[in-house]
């Protein structure tokens, strides 16, 4: 068993390599250092817990529950694909706030000998923390569920739905005197359970009413929300390293979340109401024919360019084409032609989600460029190739006031000499909005599934 003094060096050991961790993540260059140390924290923190006086016995079951828990992450991570990956993070969001309200309710039905302020503030700790993880687990299992497509990803918009959030926030508020002021523990444990109940249909209700266009500034969020959730376990636990790393997850989801809604001018607090950009009029209808193009007429564009941009966006993530692009890169920068990427903060379903498909493709990191830095460029582009995106690349967020994504900074693609869209019909993006993009007189659409095409490209340009 480890002292207490060398628990708490070990705990001050694992929040400094978790905050590494966090600055190694924010540059691509790093991340992979930065996973490192993210995991070396983890392994000190795990044992100096496990080896800590707070465990004293049933290690047989914090054994197995490690295997098991483990087994579970282990598998995740060799099975589930790039695709799947914003999925798997709101299913790992729902896990945290699970527990938190696990261990309110453990907490709160064990023995205590608290009594006076200090029995007070450890019951506002269970409330809190309860609050938080309900809504989390709920709020992550609608988005799972719309970002898998189970659900569909257009918002769920109730008459009143803002009152009914204002209801259901006083309804907790209310029920937390209830709480604290309890005769009897069965009577305090009435209002914990009516507050549950409350917060997960809070979580619910909110996500239901985000339309699929912000799904990623969710995710964001409810990544915060597990931050403070694990916050509010650590007070409830007396453990100050859940405490230091719920509040590292909760405040840099935040920042995240305020971040990506100010790259798609939305104001954060609009898009948790739900609903935002959908109370304007009738968005414009597409009208106009397409031209289509075939693999070789795209090819001859690609000889003929000298200043090329790439758009990923979902569908190349779904076609799994990123190492096809990859190879494409490295024969036009052969050919002596200027590559480059543009990424959208949004593009994909979780920020950054087209970075990690293009770091694991090996994309060098110096082509790799963010749309503020490359939006101005696209005058002086030949030809751009627009893979599997629709809503970044959507014209109407800029023109048309009406549309549900109008004010959001997009990929201004068609400013360039010649745009290829790369799609497997003519189907909307994710916000379920039609792109007059498709139909200008400088875009040309190749159909089909994006690997198969670019497969074929490549093997064009090789000839």
């Amino acid at each position: 068993m480890m002292s207490q003094g060398l628990v708490t060096m070990s705990y001050i050991g694992a929040s400094i390599l978790f905050i590494l961790s966090l600055g190694g993540l924010s540059n691509q260059e790093t991340a992979r250092r930065g996973n490192y140390y993210g995991m070396a924290g983890m392994v000190i923190a795990i044992l100096a817990t496990v080896l800590s006086a707070a465990v004293t016995e049933n290690y047989a079951v914090l054994v197995v529950a490690l295997l098991v828990g483990g087994s579970i992450g282990g598998y995740a991570a060799k099975r589930v694909e790039m695709t799947q990956m914003p999925e798997l993070v709101a299913l790992m969001h729902s896990l945290v706030g699970m527990a938190a309200v696990l261990v309110g309710y453990a907490n709160f039905l064990g023995e205590s000998d608290l009594t006076g302020v200090e029995k007070t503030i450890h019951e506002v700790e269970i409330y809190l923390g309860i609050l938080i993880g309900a809504v989390t687990f709920s709020g992550s299992v609608i988005a799972f569920g719309k970002l898998c497509e189970k659900i569909s990803g257009k918002p769920m918009l109730l008459p009143a739905r803002h009152y009914l959030n204002l209801m259901l926030l006083l309804g907790s508020i209310g029920l937390s005197f209830m709480f604290l002021n309890g005769e009897t523990q069965d009577e305090s444990l009435i209002a914990l359970g009516a507050m549950t109940v409350l917060a997960l249909l809070f979580g619910i209700h909110m996500v239901m009413a985000i339309g699929g266009a912000d799904m990623p500034v969710v995710v964001s969020m409810l990544n915060s929300y597990s931050g403070w959730a694990a916050a509010a376990t650590g007070f409830m636990l007396n453990n100050d390293l859940l405490i230091v790393t719920g509040a590292l997850v909760g405040s840099s989801g935040a920042i995240l979340s305020y971040i990506m809604c100010r790259a798609m001018n939305r104001h954060f607090l609009s898009v948790i109401a739900g609903g935002f950009g959908s109370a304007g009029g009738q968005a414009a209808e597409v009208t106009g024919e397409v031209q289509p193009i075939d693999v070789a007429e795209t090819v001859q564009l690609l000889r003929e360019a000298k200043n090329i941009m790439i758009i990923p966006g979902y569908g190349m993530a779904v076609a799994q084409a990123q190492h096809t692009v990859n190879e494409i890169t490295k024969q036009l920068k052969a050919k002596g032609k200027t590559v480059r990427f543009g990424i959208h903060p949004v593009a994909g379903r979780m920020p950054g989600h087209m970075n990690v498909l293009l770091a694991e493709a090996k994309v060098p990191y110096d082509i790799v460029f963010e749309m503020d830095e490359i939006n101005e460029d696209f005058a002086n582009v030949d030809v751009t190739i627009v893979i599997g995106a629709n809503d970044i690349v959507n014209p109407s967020a800029l023109n048309d006031p009406n549309s549900p994504i109008a004010g959001m900074p997009v990929l201004e693609c068609w400013k360039g000499e010649t745009t290829i869209v790369m799609k497997r019909s003519m189907a909307s993006g994710y916000a379920g909005v039609g792109n007059p993009l498709f139909v200008l007189d400088n875009t040309r659409m190749l159909f089909g599934d994006a690997n198969v095409k670019l497969q074929e490209v490549l093997k064009a340009l090789q000839e």
